[in-house]
């Protein structure tokens, strides 16, 4: 049942979607393919996963429980106060520490899930920003 609940949203999102997509200004410099088909490609991928889920649906799932639901609240709750303060502390601090208690909470020692932390926020800086060249925040301490 629950599939087909989510299926059947899937489908009203895909509808509003394509919907939306349709009414995206053509200009005169048009390319060959036009500025519509890819939110059409999109759209419509989403609409045939979600008529397959609504024909087609899995056993009902085993839900979390609630230590299993307050997991997921909690990660939802790192994930936005990891919004709210990246341009304050800074993309190296804010992504260091959010990656920090996802990796434990999914399992790690807490001392190796601080080393991942760490490590993953100064990877993803090197990349993004000292080779591609990306702006990223900027914290107190200027990186």
């Amino acid at each position: 049942m629950s599939d087909r609940i989510f299926g059947g949203v899937g489908l009203a999102l895909a509808i509003f979607y394509i919907w939306a997509a349709s009414t995206i200004k053509l200009t005169f410099m048009v390319d060959l393919v036009g500025p519509r088909t890819f939110p059409y490609l999109i759209g419509a991928g989403l609409a045939l996963t979600s008529i397959y889920m609504i024909l087609r649906p899995d056993d009902e799932p085993d839900w979390p429980s609630a230590s299993g639901v307050l997991e997921i609240l909690a990660a939802t709750v790192i994930m936005l106060l990891y919004g709210r303060f990246l341009p304050e502390v800074g993309f190296i601090i804010s992504t260091a520490l959010a990656t920090a208690y996802l990796t434990w909470r999914l399992g790690t020692l807490p001392p190796w899930s601080l080393v991942v932390g760490a490590t993953t926020s100064v990877g993803i800086y090197i990349v993004f920003h000292l080779i591609l060249g990306l702006s990223l925040a900027k914290g107190p301490l200027g990186f």
